[in-house]
């Protein structure tokens, strides 16, 4: 046996511990190179400081002026609180009249601001685009770059329903955004804004997409946001982290009239439609068949056997145009047009208002439990006609009372006319289910459960055999409105 004090065994001993320590670092070098269990990293936020920098220079501040100082005037408020009021409704403090509607001075006074927005420079030419009610009532716009060269600008043209507006400035050169495409913006997707909130010009301001096709206007499917938007914000774009331009700030959710974590903004798609017709011709075109529609709740598609609440309840048709002249009637509710699905009410002034007026289209409509096709040719857009209701003349017929708590009589031939209808019995008093569904004296039933109404006698025959125990629906006339309303016998 070796003595450890023995220098063979020691340099033994060294050997040993060297190959021992090799090989530990060989083994921890394994390890460290073996799959570690996953940990949850949050995600890093974007930065927006490079899309600041690439957008920012084509967005605009626009100024509106106007000429001469409002009679009764008490003073004049900062232009963004007056744009603040005007912009939300709510009426000038102190008594002050609304510069718009207050009578002109000299034409050779010095010009005074009135309001403040936002745009966007969409090419080097000098368009930009903005909403309607920036410029709205303005004598004079004024457009300021953020290297603070300042343009006079002119109106193209503006767009009230969309509230788009397309302004020219004389110059070239100039930085432009590029155009998105907001049909590919998702719920929770990040978007920035950029715009001069209460005159503040170049202020950026980022959140996400709340929501997508938000019905708050007759043509426009809203993009809702959380990004902080306030007056002066208005006309400015909305930008996705590509450094497109996907909808224009417009509106806010507000009880304060200051931002409250809710903004709405028009899809760009919408936006440059309108732009290109305001640039050709200065005004928008769009097709209309001529009905008054409101949507269809759940209860009443279960009760005429619709299936699914959809589609556009036709309320009234107007005499002479589109729709009367292709076979839609009050009552319809129109389902289809060319094949393309109307989901939802809103759904058809705006596929037939991107409808060329004079084109042919074929509507697809529900009517007394079953789906017939109707072909038309699209009108133009035109002013509001107003229907006549009929006159308060009494019946042709001594009233009938119904199961259904109805007391009906037969209308006159001067009231058929009159409401332009073939059929149907005047309600002369109400009480018990179909006065709970909403039913009122003076009302004319045109169908029950999907069963035109001839007269009084053709009335009670059909109520008297409905099951008592069954929900009923009644096709409605109320002055110039069709609508369903469903009778619960049971409740």
């Amino acid at each position: 046996m070796q003595h450890p004090l023995d220098p063979t065994f020691a340099q033994r001993r060294l050997r040993g511990l060297r190959q021992w320590g090799l090989l530990a670092l060989l083994l921890a070098s394994l390890i460290a190179g073996w799959p570690q269990p996953s940990r949850a990293q949050p995600g890093a936020l974007p930065d927006f400081t490079e899309l600041v920098e690439r957008v920012g220079p084509a967005v605009v501040n626009i100024r509106t002026l106007e000429r001469g100082q409002p009679h009764g005037s008490l003073g004049r408020l900062d232009p963004n609180v007056e744009e603040f009021f005007r912009r939300f409704g709510i009426p000038l403090p102190g008594g002050r009249a609304d510069p718009r509607n207050a009578p002109r001075g000299d034409d050779d006074e010095q010009p005074r601001q009135r309001g403040v927005g936002s745009g966007f420079i969409l090419g080097a030419d000098g368009y930009i685009m903005t909403n309607a009610h920036v410029v709205d009532g303005a004598d004079e716009l004024m457009v300021t770059l953020t290297d603070k060269r300042e343009f006079k600008a002119r109106v193209i043209g503006a767009d009230q329903r969309t509230d788009v507006a397309l302004v020219k400035i004389e110059a070239s050169g100039l930085p432009s955004v590029k155009i998105g495409d907001s049909q590919r913006l998702k719920v929770g997707e990040w978007v920035m804004a950029i715009g001069s909130p209460f005159g503040l010009e170049n202020t950026v301001t980022a959140g996400i997409v709340s929501a997508k096709a938000r019905d708050t206007g007759e043509y426009v499917p809203f993009i809702q946001t959380d990004v902080a938007i306030n007056p002066g914000n208005s006309g400015g774009p909305l930008i996705n982290l590509r450094g497109e331009v996907v909808g224009i700030n417009s509106q806010i959710y507000s009880r304060s009239g200051g931002f409250m974590g809710i903004s709405f903004a028009i899809p760009i798609d919408e936006a440059m439609r309108v732009a290109d017709q305001l640039r050709t011709s200065g005004r928008v075109i769009r097709g209309r068949i001529g009905v008054q529609i409101g949507p269809v709740t759940k209860e009443v598609a279960e009760a005429i056997g619709l299936g699914k609440p959809a589609g556009a309840l036709v309320q009234a048709v107007e005499p002479g145009q589109a729709a009367e002249k292709g076979g839609v009637e009050a009552g319809d509710i129109i389902v289809k047009v060319d094949g393309k699905p109307v989901e939802k009410s809103s759904d058809l002034p705006r596929i037939i208002g991107n409808t060329k007026p004079g084109a042919r289209v074929t509507l697809q409509v529900f009517r007394r439990g079953g789906t017939r096709d109707l072909a038309l040719t699209v009108g133009e857009f035109a002013a509001e006609r107003t229907a006549q209701g009929a006159p308060a003349e009494p019946s042709a017929a001594p009233a009938t009372r119904s199961a259904l708590g109805l007391t009906v009589s037969d209308l006159s031939a001067a009231q058929k006319k009159e409401l332009r209808v073939r059929g149907g019995v005047r309600v002369d008093g109400v009480e018990g289910a179909a006065a709970r569904a909403g039913v009122r004296e003076g009302d004319v039933i045109l169908a029950v459960d999907n069963a035109d109404i001839a007269d009084a006698r053709q009335f009670a025959a059909v109520t008297a055999k409905l099951d008592k125990a069954r929900n009923v629906s009644l096709l409605v006339r109320r002055g110039d409105a069709v609508n369903y309303l469903v009778v619960r016998p049971g409740r």
